[in-house]
């Protein structure tokens, strides 16, 4: 190398250094806080984890008080005991996307510091493939939701969580005699899970279009929540990606987390979060 090259060489490296991009920042959680609010359906309100067709929410994975599930209230109580008590439980069973705006207001009227969103599944698992919600409506109802947020609690951090590989159901299920009997008898996410046996190519592509749903819904929650701003945080498909297994399904309808579920989708979330 001759010595002007030599001279030249850090300079070059330096100046290519000062036009790669900035790593984002990540936002500082600040303190844990000292009231929590959880939005959402049937996951949330902990359905079918403790007993026949019952809402469960002490084994809720979000504001359960349960010590086995572990759940982000009781994470979160462990190192600021000030949250005692106040856990607020806003989800519905049954509840869609287009429930959440109703929910935030309720965790706003509240005046929480910390709110966890888990909703879709619903939108999805619906009495057939034509019933689903569309994504744009879908995009639409998280937006309004996730302003009613911003603006009633503007420095709350809000944690959404992506929606759960609902074509794993399915594929874990359907060589259950027991899961089939139970999706039959109650109906249960028949978009996807009509058929279950079935190789025919037109139920394949079927079930196939409804995870693809799924991924679409991920896909705006993650962007909805960039958009809110960095009060806001996406688990980065962190409960999608999750292999569940039958076992940490309820044994009444093979569809919802039973306690041992809970569990696990605590551990996903909460290690997604704000880490306090």
């Amino acid at each position: 190398m001759s010595p002007i090259r030599h001279l030249l060489a850090p300079l070059a490296a330096l100046t290519a250094l000062t036009l790669l991009p900035a790593a984002p920042a990540v936002a500082d959680p600040g303190p844990p806080p000292n009231a929590m609010a959880s939005l959402g359906d049937s996951i949330t309100r902990g359905f079918n984890a403790c007993g026949w067709y019952v809402d469960c929410t002490s084994r809720s994975f979000s504001t359960g008080d349960n010590s086995a599930v572990n759940s982000h209230y009781l994470r979160i109580r462990a190192v600021n005991p000030a949250i005692g008590g106040n856990n607020h439980n806003d989800a519905r069973s049954g509840a869609k996307s287009a429930d959440m705006y109703g929910q935030a207001g309720t965790a706003v009227s509240q005046g929480v510091g910390y709110v966890t969103m888990l909703i879709g599944a619903n939108d999805a698992c619906t009495s057939s493939e034509s019933s689903m919600t569309p994504v744009s409506t879908f995009r639409a109802n998280i937006d309004a939701a996730l302003n009613r947020l911003r603006t009633g609690l503007p420095d709350a951090k809000v944690l959404v969580l992506s929606i759960p590989d609902v074509h794993r159901l399915w594929s874990v299920g359907k060589d259950s005699a027991s899961a089939r009997t139970a999706w039959s008898l109650f109906g249960i996410c028949q978009s996807l899970l009509a058929n279950p046996t079935s190789t025919a190519q037109a139920d394949v592509d079927r079930r196939n279009r409804v995870r693809q749903r799924v991924v679409d819904y991920n896909t705006q929650l993650a962007q909805a929540c960039a958009a809110y701003g960095p009060n806001c945080d996406f688990d980065d498909n962190a409960v999608f990606g999750y292999p569940f297994t039958l076992n940490q399904l309820s044994g009444w309808d093979y569809f919802h987390p039973n306690a041992t579920g809970q569990q696990v989708l605590a551990n996903v979330s909460y290690a997604a979060g704000f880490g306090w």
